[in-house]
C-alpha cells in the first residue's frame, strides 16, 4: 500500500511539473539588423527669413544600424517590448531645394514601448503591437548649403509619437533560440530651427514617420 502511495505521489508531481517544464520563458532578447526608412516631409513653414521657395521640400536619409529588443511575456499571448538603438540621419533638400545639404548627422534615439498580441500557427508565431514613442534628437550639424545661406546652428526638437508594429518569431530549437522579423511604422514629427546667430532664420514643422524594418536572432528564457 505504501508503494502505491509513493507511486501516486510521484505521478502527481510529474503531472504538475511536466507542463511547467515545457512552458516557454517569460523573457526574450532579440539582436537585429535594422533599416530605418524616414517617410516624412515639411508640414508647415513657421518662419522663413531665408526666402525658401514654396516648392522646397526635404527628406531624411535612410540608415541601417544594429538594434536590441527586450521583451517580457505577461502571458503566453501578451507581451511588453522596448528597443535600444541610435540611428544617424542627414537631411537633404528636394523640390526647390533639390540636392541641398541642410542637416548633417542628426542622431535619433527612438525610445519606444509596445504592447504585443501573439498568435501561434503551429510553430510560426506572428504578432501585432502598438505603443508610445519619444524621439530624442541630438548631435545635428549645419549642412554645407545651409551654411552658405548664413545658418550658424540648427536644432531638431524632441517629440512624442506612436508606433504600430507587426512581425513574427520562428523557434529553431527547443532551447529558446529563434529567428525574428519585425516592422514598425512610426507617426512622429519634429520642428527644425535654423539659426543665424541667435535669430531663427527658418523654422519648419516636419513629419518624420519612418518605417523601421528589422531581422535577426531571438533568445527566449
Amino acid at each position: 500500500m505504501t508503494m502505491l502511495r509513493i507511486a501516486a505521489a510521484a505521478a502527481a508531481v510529474l503531472a504538475v511539473t511536466a507542463p511547467a517544464a515545457a512552458q516557454e520563458g517569460r523573457f526574450q532578447i532579440k539582436a537585429f539588423a535594422t533599416a530605418v526608412l524616414p517617410d516624412g516631409k515639411i508640414d508647415t513653414v513657421v518662419t522663413n527669413r531665408l526666402g525658401v521657395g514654396p516648392t522646397a521640400q526635404t527628406r531624411a536619409t535612410d540608415s541601417v544600424v544594429p538594434t536590441i529588443a527586450a521583451e517580457y511575456f505577461v502571458s503566453p499571448n501578451f507581451s511588453i517590448e522596448t528597443i535600444c538603438c541610435v540611428t544617424p540621419h542627414d537631411v537633404r533638400g528636394t523640390g526647390g531645394l533639390a540636392g541641398a545639404r541642410l542637416v548633417n548627422n542628426a542622431i535619433i534615439l527612438p525610445a519606444t514601448v509596445t504592447a504585443k498580441l501573439h498568435f501561434d500557427l503551429g510553430g510560426l508565431k506572428p504578432y501585432v503591437g502598438a505603443g508610445p514613442s519619444r524621439f530624442f534628437i541630438f548631435g545635428e550639424g549645419v549642412g554645407a548649403n545651409a551654411r552658405t545661406l548664413g545658418v550658424t546652428r540648427v536644432n531638431l526638437t524632441d517629440s512624442f509619437g506612436a508606433a504600430l508594429q507587426a512581425g513574427f518569431d520562428l523557434p529553431i530549437n527547443d532551447r529558446g533560440l529563434g529567428l525574428s522579423v519585425d516592422a514598425k511604422r512610426y507617426f512622429v514629427g519634429t520642428t527644425a530651427r535654423f539659426f543665424n546667430g541667435n535669430t531663427v532664420a527658418l523654422e519648419t514643422k516636419h513629419d518624420l514617420d519612418p518605417w523601421v524594418v528589422s531581422a535577426g536572432i531571438a533568445y527566449r528564457f
